[in-house]
């Protein structure tokens, strides 16, 4: 009897597609919900915050972008620390990454749900906890359906997001007088310590351009397709971020925008309300439910991979490793999703965004250390990039709240020792 070969996934991406799966990947929780985090840490120099953290994504993105470019599987920097540094590095890398991304996007359903509660004129924490729960389950459902409809719905909610987005832009500097100016006033922080800690924050903010390369695997010519992809993601968020921070600081303040979070985590749309467009509100609200649905739709899609790569070297239960006959990890998939809905019941935006900040930092430092370790001719890019993107990372984790270094670091050590186990066995 013949063997039969197992599913492999499919290789159907091109660089619009890839492009648009890492925009859809930020464009959610980070510029609805994180800008209003980091402006009540640093004010209005989250402006500036805004620029550190680009630049050093743009560090990460071209030591992803090289690494994606020689070894393209699914799995990004969990696989590259496998085959260019150590195991314990590489399965540091998915554990951390694993954690980060998966309260992300518990953030972005939590997010979401609460743009929508107030978009119906209601609130509280029961109801946003199980709006969030119930739209990771859905989510979850539809990511196991094939990456094919999940990328036409990728698209379609990155067309409403941008086009909400700029809408708000235009409307918000049109409105814009001498106390607008004021608002965005000091552009340079009193505190360096505040200024770091937000930067932090809004690096997570961009960390989504590295989902093209989790999806290593299903890209069609990966050594000109991911790079570009990359870093066409990254140039238009930066620019859209720097957009929307200066519109929603320039019409309600600092403490106006960070003072909306809370637990709602409305804190663009108390922008557009404070604006004499009366249809704003409701339409930025809108807008940000469909930006966080798709970021978690992206977050599930990227995890699934990384939990199939981690399953295929035992480093997770085997059957996550295992592509079913509809071409998608399914097991992977549910696996993660659970994760996901548990994290919804924290049903605070405020630590699961902060954790990520910290998990996000380590994924990338080991980024770079992987990039540091290709040869002369692999090399798309400089070393120096890779080097000040390693010094970024660790120096901005120093900044991230001791609590949550406490955890992390606690996390990272029973994963560790899991591992150790496993091994060892």
């Amino acid at each position: 009897m013949a063997n039969v070969k197992a599913p492999q996934l499919e290789r159907s991406l091109g660089v619009t597609s890839a492009t648009l799966l890492g925009v859809g990947s930020i464009f959610g929780t980070g510029v609805f919900v994180s800008i209003g985090i980091a402006a009540g840490i640093t004010g209005p120099s989250v402006v500036l915050a805004i620029v550190i953290a680009a630049s050093l994504a743009l560090c990460n993105a071209l030591s992803s972008a090289q690494l994606a470019a020689v070894h393209p599987v699914s799995g990004g920097t969990y696989e590259y620390g496998y085959r260019f540094l150590n195991p314990a590095l590489g399965f540091t890398a998915g554990w951390m990454f694993l954690a980060a991304k998966s309260a992300s996007a518990a953030t972005a359903a939590l997010g979401a749900s609460a743009y929508g509660l107030q978009l119906a004129g209601m609130d509280g924490r029961g109801p946003r906890t199980f709006i969030a729960f119930t739209a990771v389950a859905a989510l979850t459902w539809l990511t196991t359906r094939g990456l094919k409809r999940s990328v036409v719905a990728n698209a379609i909610i990155v067309g409403i997001t941008v086009g909400t987005l700029a809408l708000f832009v235009v409307v918000a500097v049109a409105n814009f007088g001498s106390a607008s100016f004021e608002r965005l006033q000091p552009a340079l922080p009193s505190s360096p310590k505040a200024l770091f800690h937000a930067s932090a924050i809004m690096f997570v903010a961009y960390a989504g351009y590295g989902r093209v390369a989790t999806l290593g695997e299903e890209v069609r010519n990966p050594e000109r397709t991911i790079p570009r992809a990359i870093l066409a993601t990254l140039a238009i968020s930066a620019v859209i971020y720097l957009l929307v921070a200066v519109a929603a600081i320039g019409s309600v303040g600092a403490p106006g925008l960070s003072g909306q979070l809370g637990e709602a985590a409305t804190p663009l749309e108390r922008a557009a309300l404070a604006l004499p467009v009366k249809w704003l509100g409701p339409v930025v609200a809108a807008g940000a439910i469909t930006a966080m649905v798709g970021v978690l739709l992206n977050l599930l899609l990227g995890l699934s991979r990384v939990a199939l790569a981690m399953g295929r070297r035992s480093d997770l239960p085997r059957a996550f490793g295992v592509v079913a006959e509809s071409g998608t990890p399914t097991a992977a998939t549910w696996g993660v999703g659970a994760l996901i809905a548990g994290l919804t019941l924290i049903g605070d935006v405020r630590t699961t965004w902060s954790f990520s900040a910290l998990t996000v930092l380590i994924y990338y430092s080991i980024t770079n250390l992987s990039a540091l370790r290709l040869s002369r001719d692999e090399r798309l890019y400089s070393p120096l990039f890779s080097i000040a993107g390693l010094v970024g990372c660790l120096s901005l984790a120093a900044f991230i709240p001791p609590s949550m270094l406490a955890i992390g670091s606690g996390l990272l050590a029973v994963g560790l020792a899991g591992h150790w186990l496993a091994r060892s066995r």
